[in-house]
């Protein structure tokens, strides 16, 4: 038997570095981080402790409750790998199916399952998409008049500015149109 590896050489440090890329374009620790506080929520609903020869059962009445919740993180979880778009929507299901676990299931999963549901959720929220590093940056316009220094654009009106002589009122409610802002309906 021989000790060399059976794959191509680099083919590891390879795949580790395309796992690093993919885990980079989404919210991987804010998953992570659900789908771990969704097992000890759906699993100590239905655990049996056994300290010698006591067993300790810690059934309760909602067991089914604790396994949906529990569910639901999961997928949560797996869905913010595969779906980044959703990660408001999965970060806020997150944080309120986990502040439900609380009452439902021994307390959040003995509060551990919980704190990582809360934690995972607060995560999957505030993520981000990162930008291009390799993109230009925006060249700035030398704007003039009306109070703003040349050479100092600003970002929200360098693209849509106003053009001289035209009426800037879209909703045709302008005095100036001759309509009083009211609707007429017919």
């Amino acid at each position: 038997m021989s000790a060399e590896i059976s794959a191509a050489p680099g083919q590891f440090a390879r795949r580790r570095l395309q796992f690093r890329a993919w885990r980079g374009t989404r919210p991987f620790w804010a998953g992570l981080f659900i789908m771990i506080g969704g097992f000890p929520i759906m699993y100590f609903p239905y655990a049996n402790l056994q300290i010698g020869h006591l067993t300790l059962a810690m059934a309760t009445t909602a067991g089914a409750g604790s396994l949906i919740i529990g569910v639901l993180l999961v997928v949560l979880g797996i869905s913010l790998w595969f779906q980044k778009h959703i990660r408001t929507f999965a970060g806020v299901a997150a944080i309120l199916l986990g502040l439900v676990s609380i009452p439902v299931s021994n307390f959040g999963g003995f509060v551990v399952g919980f704190l990582f549901t809360l934690v995972g959720g607060a995560m999957a929220v505030a993520w981000a998409p990162g930008g291009d590093t390799d993109a230009q940056p925006a060249q700035q316009v030398a704007v003039g008049g009306g109070g703003a220094p040349a050479g100092v654009a600003d970002s929200d009106t360098t693209i849509l500015r106003p053009v001289a002589g035209e009426p800037n009122d879209l909703s045709g409610t302008s005095p100036a149109n001759g309509a009083n802002g009211r609707r007429s309906a017919g």
